[in-house]
């Protein structure tokens, strides 16, 4: 079964989150802040999916996005954004530093599955 991390310190969304991706056949592992994420990440261990909440205290959605962007081996990571900001600015900030979907709080389990769809494919033909 395919793991994706859910990066969200929102504890009830991270776990709504959660529960769609168990009813979708995968096994989530949520994290309440970025840096706990990276921590993993760099002692080497490697999610098949990223979902990251944007606005976070300290260090936000979109610093991880960049962080995972810079390095070569997260490259191909497929990254969702989750956030219930809904400007065309903010959508389109978050796909240039490296986003592969976008989608926006509250999130359906049919939105969530095709954004996840789209994330892997762009990575399927890298």
């Amino acid at each position: 079964m395919k793991e994706v991390w859910v990066v969200d310190d929102d504890d009830e969304m991270g776990k709504a989150v959660g529960l769609m991706l168990q009813l979708l056949d995968y096994t989530p592992k949520h994290f309440l802040n970025p840096r706990p994420a990276a921590q993993a990440l760099l002692a080497g261990k490697k999610p098949d999916l990223l979902i990251l909440d944007i606005n976070m205290p300290e260090v936000t959605g979109l610093d991880m996005l960049e962080f995972l962007r810079r390095r070569e081996e997260w490259k191909n990571l497929p990254v969702i954004m989750l956030s219930s900001e809904a400007a065309d600015v903010m959508v389109e900030k978050a796909m240039k530093l490296g986003a592969d979907a976008y989608v926006i709080k509250p999130v359906l389990i049919e939105e969530l599955e095709k954004a996840m769809s789209q994330a892997f494919y762009k990575h399927i033909k890298k």
